[in-house]
């Protein structure tokens, strides 16, 4: 506490700028190394960032200042990169998913657990202050008690302008496990943990069209299911139901609604840090934008990391490795439901996260001198 947290970033490609952009902003961080297969990758992010060192992944495990990596490898290979990492005796915050499973995330939790080291994971979007306000109006009970939510992300299919879409199409990918990080983390966060979910799934195309870059028009197979919709029970009692579809064009409908006794919100897009939050009170003629009241301001990617340094000593990180587990858990048997026809019980379980006070980012770093 008190001292920058020395990261080294393992993994190079397109996400890495969003975190560099935001890790010039934040004193609590302090770069020192990046690694990639590719070298040259690496080389370039050294080069336009001072004291940052390129280095193979080994080296960066074994690096002696490095005090966490990022890993912000593909999603096969997360898994892979944190259990190294923690056995280099590094603490791990990882892109979303945690791991490609949850069987595989659960290794990654128990080596952390008996390492001693921590364990984060994106999405750090809930720390922002869209989802943030929307959390302080439930917690300030504006909406009375939680009843139910809804969840829709809708998108004619990534292959309309990602060059290289086709993990999105193979197991692992899909519309639930692609973008549902941030729907199930902002689910959770705002109505709590889930013990249990339904699912249902369909498959439309067997096949995709590359749109763009140098395999344009190219085919790519679809084996996952392009459409999904599951309810999810809340340990509080509130149902929400999540709309994920590769399939359909577009929703008019909010990202989130959070419906209670006497009254409902629109929450913004769980894959962005701020956005308005309206309320419509019983008895109100129209809807009302709340004033910006809670989360870090002028957020972006990186500040759970920053979050994650200023956490005290024993406690659980915001956007921390148990809360990512647990929505990979709820996301992973929303399928498994879709396949069976059946409900499937939640087996882990998990604190709601604490709340972001209303934070700018000189009194973040304030904070964290003064601790």
């Amino acid at each position: 506490m008190g001292k920058p947290l020395k990261v080294g970033i393992v993994g190079c490609g397109a996400i890495i700028a969003q975190y560099l952009t935001n890790f010039r902003r934040l004193d609590q961080i302090q770069l020192v190394a990046v690694a990639d297969l590719d070298p040259a990758r690496a080389q370039a992010v050294a080069d336009d960032y001072d004291g940052v060192r390129a280095l193979s992944v080994e080296e960066l495990l074994a690096a002696e200042d490095v005090d966490l990596v990022l890993n912000l490898t593909i999603p096969a290979a997360h898994a892979d990169v944190a259990l190294k990492a923690i056995a280099a005796g590094k603490s791990v915050y990882g892109e979303k998913p945690l791991a490609a499973t949850t069987e595989e995330a659960r290794t990654v939790l128990e080596a952390a657990r008996e390492a001693g080291v921590v364990v984060g994971c994106a999405p750090d979007t809930v720390l922002g202050t869209g989802i943030q306000t929307a959390r302080k109006a439930i917690d300030d009970g504006l909406i009375g008690a939680p009843v139910s939510a809804s969840a829709t992300m809708v998108t004619p299919g990534h292959e309309r302008w990602h060059p290289n879409p086709d993990f999105y199409y193979q197991p692992g990918g899909g519309p639930l496990l692609d973008m549902g990080p941030y729907y199930v983390t902002a689910l959770v966060t705002l109505l709590g943990p889930v013990v249990s979910v339904m699912g249902a799934a369909s498959h439309t195309r067997n096949e995709r069209t590359i749109g763009s870059g140098p395999r344009q028009g190219e085919k790519v197979p679809v084996n996952i299911d392009s459409h999904v919709t599951g309810v999810l029970m809340h340990a509080s009692g509130a149902l929400s139901t999540l709309f994920m579809s590769f399939d359909a064009v577009k929703s008019k409908s909010p990202n989130i609604e959070i419906h209670g006794e006497r009254g409902s919100l629109v929450v913004p897009d769980p894959n962005h840090f701020d956005g308005d939050v309206q309320l419509f009170r019983l008895g109100a003629e129209d809807w009302e934008t709340l004033p910006v009241s809670a989360g870090y301001v002028d957020s972006g990617r990186g500040f759970g990391i920053a979050d994650l340094a200023a956490t005290p000593e024993g406690k659980e990180p915001r956007a921390g490795g148990a809360l990512a587990y647990h929505a990979l858990e709820v996301m992973e048997s929303v399928l498994e439901s879709a396949h069976k026809g059946t409900a499937v019980a939640i087996h882990s379980t998990v604190e709601r996260p604490r709340s972001v006070e209303l934070t700018v980012l000189a009194e973040q770093a304030d904070a964290l001198q003064s601790k």
